[in-house]
């Protein structure tokens, strides 16, 4: 199965480890991965600022980075969200509206294509401790994954898997929220690594490293003993025969 990779432009920029665990996963998956180098950004921060022209200009240069013809997977349910749901507004009747719903069609976040389309769902990683999982609001809202992560997380060796309390709710990010309104954005950070910290977790993991840098942020601020992984990380974990 051929598919193109998507790494969005922070995960790029500061979790390079998280894309290539991606390409690690879907070649084990038997996929045949392409990435596009010229690739950049699905135009989200220009959008959720307001910014729609610009981010329609990014947009548009998203369209034309990838095809409309083959699966395109991302390690980040909030770009996909963006894709599928933000770029209805950019480009719905304009002239590349049969493109962009072919692209929305066959884009995908990561748990999403291994178990849904791939249908495969033990990858041999290992990770010892006891995690929590945290559904992202894009993850859950806008690309509807909820059991596709857990699922591939009961799979791993040594790991237990526990649900804290309002595992659905916002972490505090929010793209430019958490600039905006750093008081609430912090608040909310604290309850959800308190819930965290309620099931005596090691980690924390979820679909969505902005969440994720975002949680990790105040754990380090406030020296808590708990850790933050990618799905991926977690599913590239403990390989021997790699």
């Amino acid at each position: 199965m051929k598919i193109e990779l998507f790494i969005p432009c922070f995960v790029d920029q500061l979790y390079p480890e998280t894309a290539f665990n991606t390409i690690k996963i879907l070649e084990k998956a038997g996929c045949q991965v392409s990435y596009n180098a010229k690739q950049t950004c699905c135009g989200q921060p220009a959008y959720n600022a307001g910014y729609w022209e610009d981010a329609k200009e990014i947009g548009n240069k998203f369209l034309n980075d990838f095809s409309e013809n083959e699966y395109i997977v991302a390690p980040s349910a909030s770009c996909v969200g963006m894709v599928k749901g933000g770029f209805n507004d950019l480009f719905t009747n304009t002239i590349v509206h049969n493109k962009c719903r072919n692209i929305q069609t066959n884009i995908f976040e990561l748990s999403d294509f291994l178990i849904n389309i791939v249908k495969r769902d033990y990858f041999g990683a290992e990770l010892e401790g006891k995690a929590v999982y945290h559904d992202s609001c894009s993850g859950l809202r806008e690309c509807k994954i909820k059991d596709e992560p857990r699922q591939l997380l009961s799979k791993v060796l040594g790991l237990e898997m526990v649900e804290m309390k309002d595992t659905d709710m916002c972490c505090g990010f929010g793209g430019t929220f958490a600039v905006k309104f750093d008081a609430i954005s912090s608040a909310m950070a604290e309850q959800k690594v308190n819930n965290a910290l309620e099931m005596e977790a090691d980690f924390i993991i979820s679909t969505d490293l902005s969440c994720l840098m975002h949680l990790d942020g105040y754990i380090k601020k406030n020296n808590i003993n708990i850790k933050t992984m990618h799905i991926a990380d977690v599913l590239a974990n403990g390989w021997l025969d790699y």
